[in-house]
């Protein structure tokens, strides 16, 4: 099954993010800069040096949130422009988001004693973001070191990604434990609003990572493939 190409490079971009706000995240992670009044995606992408077709194709399989990816009908994709997305949300993940949840948990529960549910919610979040960091550092200096060979033309007896996709772990499910732990189980917040945000925060965090796994599955993987693929018929 094909991507669904609800959006078009001849549609504005504002229309884009009114319809869908999610992709304010995809054009972050592309480097697209804010105030692009009315000009299209197309005008956009090239006034700020992005493949209209990469976004077009990550901005479509995250509206549409379909599962698979065909790459042959997905000819111009370029995987250089894909990979300067996942750096960038590596980046988000990493550097902004998950430092900023960390602060609001320190913030909206009781971390004083080591004998109660709060310290424990700290720590399996501290956890967690290590195993996400080991994760994403991989990618940054494995996955993507070999892709950047392989498009220079180099195809590797000791890795191909068939080996990543097979190992590649779903690193949101963890939060799942951790909402669950807050949701069932710590009842000593002394702002209950202030916490409700920060576990409404994690939700979107989940939904966030899950969404940028799928882009790698789905969008990232076949697409190298296809170049291992046309390699090795060389």
């Amino acid at each position: 099954m094909a991507i669904d190409n609800k959006y078009k490079g001849s549609d504005r971009l504002s229309d884009l993010i009114d319809d869908n706000f999610k992709l304010l995240m995809v054009m972050s992670r592309f480097g697209i800069s804010l105030g692009f009044g009315e000009k299209t995606v197309e005008e956009v992408c090239n006034s700020e040096n992005v493949d209209c077709n990469t976004f077009l194709a990550v901005a479509n399989f995250i509206s549409s949130e379909q599962a698979s990816f065909s790459v042959e009908e997905q000819p111009q994709l370029s995987i250089h422009s894909l990979m300067d997305y996942l750096k960038n949300a590596h980046v988000y993940f990493l550097d902004f988001v998950l430092p900023m949840l960390r602060r609001k948990l320190i913030e909206a529960i009781d971390c004083s004693r080591e004998d109660n549910v709060a310290f424990l919610i700290l720590k399996f979040f501290d956890e967690f973001v290590n195993e996400v960091r080991e994760h994403m550092q991989y990618e940054n200096e494995q996955v993507f070191v070999y892709v950047d060979s392989l498009l220079e033309g180099k195809l590797s007896s000791k890795f191909n990604i068939a080996k990543f996709a097979t190992h590649h772990s779903k690193i949101d499910e963890r939060l799942k434990e951790l909402k669950g732990i807050i949701t069932k189980y710590y009842n000593e917040s002394s702002d209950n609003m202030l916490l409700s945000a920060t576990l409404f925060d994690i939700y979107s965090c989940e939904q966030d990572l899950a969404s940028h796994n799928l882009v790698e599955d789905c969008l990232f993987v076949p697409a190298v493939m296809h170049v291992e693929k046309e390699l090795r018929n060389e």
